[in-house]
């Protein structure tokens, strides 16, 4: 491609690895276009709770040293940007043993240690982890691209091939199901309840014996509580019933919850893959096309360091 329109890349999806993708590019010098059918609020990355840990996804190994970039960054972000969304917050995951955590992961964070019995009624971890304010979050990452020289717009595509220039990053998430086609794209439902929060400062992840999950992450917006995971469910729209059901089982371990105001109910579908899929690819036209979606839940973790590896592949 050549005119004014040759130097540049356009990056597909508006959510934190598109966005994230896009600033690392623009920071390095590249011109940068990212294309977003949604406001970035209004993203499924606007809806996570969210809690960088290294969540088990495919390719392991690698999604570990993604992860474990990213946390660098996030610790970078929590002591120098308050505006970043970035937070370090103690709190416990529930239902893991420290020694059944990651070499790598308890060698890079020494301080993780086993929760007390004050701290959680069964076995878990304490740890001290980025927690990021994600409606504050989206639009500062968006604002940092701006100071890069990139440029968001409002585009909505049903192919990647309509992106006018010669590098195509796809960063769409669940949009590639139909996109790529890739139909091993499939959402899990998850579903969040927002309430006023009565005075907790630290976050919590636990697992029943039934298998329900139940978190709380204290955020500057209110006490975010979660949460479902339902395979093939499309719906946006909350369910009363799984509302009820999530403040029931975060009331069974923090009980100041029961009488909380609800604030809000959210809904996002996380776009799941047997693997992320990150790598490069070519257009009908010959055009580089460069892979970076098929995250699941794990977005916010692995963001900084895909997106890295994203601008590499690039060259």
């Amino acid at each position: 491609m050549t005119g004014e329109r040759g130097g540049e890349i356009v990056v597909v999806g508006g959510g934190v690895v598109g966005l994230t993708t896009a600033v690392v590019l623009a920071e390095r010098g590249r011109r940068v276009r990212l294309w977003t059918r949604d406001p970035v609020e209004a993203t499924t990355s606007a809806v996570a709770g969210a809690l960088w840990w290294p969540y088990r996804i495919e390719p392991i190994a690698l999604a570990r040293v993604w992860a474990l970039r990213s946390l660098e960054v996030y610790e970078e972000l929590a002591a120098r940007s308050g505006a970043s969304g970035v937070r370090l917050v103690e709190g416990v995951l529930g239902e893991t043993r420290l020694d059944e955590v990651d070499a790598s992961l308890a060698e890079r964070m020494p301080e993780l240690r086993a929760a007390t019995a004050g701290e959680y009624a069964g076995s878990g971890i304490r740890a001290r982890l980025p927690l990021i304010d994600m409606p504050a979050h989206l639009p500062w990452l968006r604002e940092r691209l701006a100071a890069a020289g990139g440029v968001v717009e409002a585009r909505t595509v049903s192919g990647l091939a309509e992106a006018d220039a010669p590098v195509v990053i796809n960063c769409t998430g669940l949009a590639a199901r139909e996109l790529v086609p890739d139909p091993s794209v499939r959402p899990v439902r998850g579903q969040l309840v927002v309430v006023e929060n009565p005075g907790i400062d630290t976050w919590l992840v636990s697992t029943d014996a039934a298998g329900e999950h139940a978190y709380m992450f204290p955020q500057p917006g209110g006490l975010v509580l979660g949460g479902t995971a339902e395979e093939d469910a499309w719906s946006l729209e909350p369910d009363p019933a799984a509302a009820e059901a999530i403040i029931r089982r975060c009331a069974a371990l923090r009980p100041e919850i029961a009488g909380a105001r609800v604030l809000e109910h959210r809904v996002g579908l996380r776009p799941t893959r047997p693997a992320v899929r990150l790598e490069r690819d070519t257009l009908p036209d010959g055009r580089l096309l460069i892979h970076n979606y098929g995250h699941g839940g794990a977005g916010v973790t692995v963001a900084w360091g895909c997106a890295e590896e994203a601008a590499r592949l690039v060259g």
